[in-house]
């Protein structure tokens, strides 16, 4: 990438010309470390070329008295350089085509999970890992999917919970102290790993105090906490971490809870993601005169994400950031994967923002936090009116989103809340600028078929990525005027979105070997002491809770929450069908139940892949209600019939791309016949085409 002089030296008089005096919200200084061109071991997609891999550090701050930046919890109490600013840095990573003329003009995004990069299912790639242009594979750079388009890939670090090595995606954040003071406060572990040390988030205040700590145990959720002797507990000579005696038992629930200090300023990552996309997108260079890699190219950004930063992006809508400092929109689309109502805990004092809530851990850091959904909705408890996209709407700034989760969400994080009211009695409209889509029995992410893991059941292999590859370019469509496929949730009004008790109801079949106990998260409104949903600081953490954790009125109000009905192989009625459930060969859950000596509770964001029975006998001697293969399915004809038809309807509602179809109708048969499905005498007389793709289609 080349900038010119002219465009080099006006960038540094602007930027010396803004003096001491002014406080902007900006990156300031960009520091690359690396420079591989050509990457991808040089290999040079048509039409688009090589690519290159730009690897560094970003450096910038923000104003505390911006109204864009005031929302961020104790960024006033953030050390200030002598501009008045609060500052930061953090990790990038990009790809880029070499020559950007070849490239699109659009940027993926994606702020990493936990410093991980996740685009592997969008990209259709496998290897790479932390460093994608590692990847040297010609086959699997061939198909992949957004470089021989012309995307250029960004990532950013922006999570302080976020470990360092292994290419990892950092950020360096403040501590928040009283006028220089050291800030205390009631902080709380949840533990569930072995070892004899934890190591605690934030460092214990006062590292002598074992009378007013507490360390409890447990086996299952709703058991009662047993304390731990204190004498078998220590802090670590910096009382950053606890050991225990004896270690603690792996998949066993410890709850520590402490007093705390030095909280980080979390809530800067959403400000550090808010002014790197804004400096790529606008600036040419950096105030020292460093280039923009990106300078002058871009036209459109949207992200992809994977669970936690779906979270971190609906409360990045929520807060405003998607407003730029100079006004401007920051992303044009968003495409969310397993992320639906939830938020993240990170907006608050002794925040962390890596913990994620399932039926077993982590109830108690707070991410459900109204509003759930994308349109204005009214809290029945606080009364407060609100909708996750109230800032953009009023700035203009909104952008627009493909919200995609899978039916885990409903079962782990009340993601029915998302479309209907808070008080679980209405459907909602969909918002101008979102729409929703369930993919249908799926867990939260693809999971192994051949293990079982924790769980009692085999983990469910339902796989989302061709569906996210449509809807990731149905984003672009929708910003140049075409509409998305509309939304596909299952509603109240038309019974498909019901409680999960009685099993009757909700229409899951009795299995001979499957547990149903109707396990369910339940969102309360728990209460962490007065001003904590304004303020974002706990004076009780954590929150008072009594077993049972689930629909038990005495932990705090609950917003009422549902899940998807089923048919009657109890795979998921309404939502985006994948040919795997709608010619099933199994049936498929979003929910699991653990194994062993925690039988029965959760088993977080697995769910299940129950067989069916090859043959009639073989089912009637099980006493299995659902059909066997080989009643379902006489012939491979009719099998190859109905799979043609379930993805060519995928291909016509637009949640697949011609692309992807031919492989996903090739794997669709080859499971079915290593399933039961009688093999073709001809194979040759069953072509592996879709009819909605002969004439180009994408």
């Amino acid at each position: 990438m080349v900038v010119s002089r002219k465009a080099i030296a006006v960038a540094i008089a602007s930027a010396l010309s803004m003096g001491a005096g002014d406080a902007a919200a900006r990156i300031t200084r960009i520091q690359v470390n690396a420079v591989q061109s050509p990457t991808f071991g040089g290999y040079s997609w048509p039409g688009v070329g090589q690519y290159e891999k730009i690897v560094g550090r970003a450096f910038g701050e923000v104003n505390p008295d911006d109204p864009k930046n005031s929302v961020i919890v104790d960024l006033q109490l953030a050390p200030r350089n002598a501009a008045g600013n609060v500052e930061y840095d953090f990790d990038f990573y990009i790809l880029k085509p070499i020559d950007l003329a070849k490239g699109n003009g659009k940027v993926m995004y994606e702020p990493p999970n936990r410093g991980r990069k996740t685009w592997q299912a969008l990209a259709r790639v496998t290897s790479g890992g932390n460093d994608p242009g590692s990847i040297t594979n010609a086959d699997e750079l061939a198909n992949s999917f957004l470089m021989p388009k012309g995307f250029t890939m960004v990532w950013s670090g922006w999570d302080a919970s976020a470990s360092a090595g292994g290419g990892s995606m950092t950020m360096t954040f403040p501590v928040a102290t009283n006028a220089g003071a050291t800030i205390t406060g009631p902080s709380y572990e949840y533990i569930v790993t072995g070892g004899s040390t934890f190591n605690l988030t934030y460092p214990a205040a006062d590292k002598t105090d074992k009378a007013t700590a507490k360390l409890t145990h447990r086996v299952h959720l709703d058991d009662t906490p047993v304390v731990v002797d204190p004498s078998l507990w220590n802090y670590n000579g910096a009382g950053t971490a606890i050991t225990l005696t004896g270690g603690f038992v792996n998949n066993d629930i410890y709850e520590f809870t402490y007093t705390a200090k030095n909280p980080t300023v979390n809530g800067l990552g959403f400000a550090a993601i808010r002014d790197w996309n804004a400096w790529l997108r606008n600036a040419t260079t950096d105030e020292s005169g460093h280039p923009n890699p990106l300078a002058n190219y871009i036209q459109r950004i949207y992200t992809e994400i994977s669970s936690q930063p779906g979270r971190l992006l609906n409360d990045f809508r929520h807060l405003g950031f998607n407003q730029a400092e100079d006004g401007s929109k920051v992303f044009d689309g968003l495409m969310q994967w397993i992320a639906a109502g939830d938020g993240l805990n990170m907006n608050y004092r002794f925040s962390q923002p890596g913990r994620t809530e399932r039926n077993r851990q982590d109830h108690l850091y707070v991410e459900g936090v109204f509003p759930f959904a994308n349109v204005t909705t009214t809290d029945p408890f606080t009364h407060n009116t609100d909708s996750r996209l109230a800032r953009c709407t009023a700035s203009n700034t909104c952008p627009v989103s493909a919200e995609i989760y899978s039916a885990n969400e409903y079962w782990v994080k009340a993601a029915s809340l998302l479309h209907t009211t808070p008080n679980g009695t209405t459907d909602l409209p969909d918002s101008p600028f979102a729409r929703n889509y369930l993919i249908s029995s799926h867990q939260h992410g693809t999971g192994n078929g051949n293990s079982k893991g924790n769980c009692q059941q085999f983990q469910n292999p339902l796989n989302s990525a061709p569906v996210q590859r449509a809807l990731f370019l149905a984003l672009d469509d929708w910003v140049n005027g075409k509409s998305p496929p509309p939304s596909q949730v299952p509603r109240l009004d038309n019974g498909t979105l019901v409680p999960p008790l009685p099993q009757s109801g909700m229409g899951f079949p009795s299995i001979p070997g499957v547990t149903y106990t109707g396990l369910k998260t339940t969102r309360y409104l728990f209460d962490y002491g007065p001003a904590y949903y304004t303020l974002g600081i706990a004076t009780v953490n954590p929150p008072i809770v009594t077993a049972p954790y689930q629909d038990n009125p005495a932990n705090g109000p609950i917003y009422p929450s549902f899940v998807p009905k089923t048919d009657s192989d109890g795979n998921d009625i309404a939502g985006v069908r994948l040919p795997d459930v709608t010619v099933p060969l199994a049936t498929y859950t979003g929910w699991a139940l653990r194994s062993g000596v925690w039988a029965n509770d959760g088993c977080e964001g697995s769910g299940q892949m129950i067989r069916f029975a090859s043959t009639k006998a073989a089912r009637l001697a099980s006493g299995d209600p659902r059909l066997s293969v080989e009643e379902r399915y006489p012939n491979f004809g009719q099998y190859y019939s109905e799979a043609i038809r379930a993805i060519d309807g995928l291909v016509k509602d637009g949640f697949y791309l011609c692309e992807d179809a031919t492989s996903e109708l090739q794997r669709v048969l080859d499971a079915g016949v290593a399933s039961g499905v009688p093999a073709p005498n001809n194979p040759a007389a069953f072509k592996v085409e879709v009819p909605q793709c002969r004439n180009g289609k994408r």
